[in-house]
């Protein structure tokens, strides 16, 4: 392990110590989440998936900072699509179970307050499946065209505020490996395994647990970034 590793990996476990200390702290995370759960999805995902990235880039580079990256652009992006997660995680734990029971399921909504039990399990499944067959594919895509915006304006924040040119991008992005490594593989094989046991979470940690899974979504695509090579 290098020293740079380390002083990373101190700062990660200063970031969480206090909230496993700190009953006052924790209460207030609880009561922040609840009150403000909009503003506290965007600093997770600003943070979490942010350092998710910086571990990719050692992955790939050997360095967790590398010039023209654009570490606080990336930091905004993954602050507004965590605002957008925390609506989908909404609107699809509410829907999937009404969705469920319209067609003859019975119970789906009792299920959903009891302790653990294999309907609980499988409600929690169906509502991963619809939630990344549906909405991840346009996240992932989105995210993607703003890494190449971030990228080609050299991780300026000023080059980051001016328009995207969304047709040359698409036009240029590797789909190749956003259909056969992200949707084919990433999606059905660790996002609806993942988000199954996030589901099955009390709804205050739901997005807290989908922002350290954005730390393995820069693992991941830092290996299949390595694959290509």
């Amino acid at each position: 392990m290098k020293k740079h590793d380390f002083i990373f990996i101190s700062l990660f476990v200063l970031l969480f110590f206090p909230f496993f200390v700190s009953k006052d702290l924790y209460h207030y995370y609880k009561e922040f989440n609840q009150l403000h759960s909009l503003i506290a999805s965007f600093l997770k995902f600003a943070i979490l998936a942010t350092l998710g990235e910086l571990i990719g880039l050692r992955i790939k580079t050997g360095n967790y900072f590398q010039k023209g990256f654009g570490v606080l652009p990336r930091a905004i992006v993954w602050g507004f699509l965590g605002i957008t997660i925390k609506i989908a995680f909404v609107i699809f734990a509410i829907g999937t179970p009404i969705f469920l029971e319209s067609i003859g399921f019975e119970g789906v909504k009792q299920a959903m307050s009891n302790p653990i039990t294999l309907q609980k399990i499988g409600i929690s499944f169906s509502i991963s499946v619809a939630m990344n067959l549906v909405y991840a594919p346009v996240m992932m895509t989105l995210h993607k065209v703003t890494d190449t915006h971030i990228l080609n304006n050299h991780g300026t924040l000023k080059g980051f505020f001016t328009p995207i040119k969304f047709g040359a991008i698409f036009s240029n992005l590797d789909w190749n490996t956003q259909w056969n490594f992200t949707f084919k593989k990433a999606i059905p094989f660790f996002w609806i395994p993942a988000h199954t046991i996030t589901f099955l979470l009390p709804v205050d940690f739901q997005v807290l647990f989908a922002a350290l899974l954005g730390i393995a979504l820069g693992v991941l695509l830092a290996f299949a970034n390595l694959n290509k090579k």
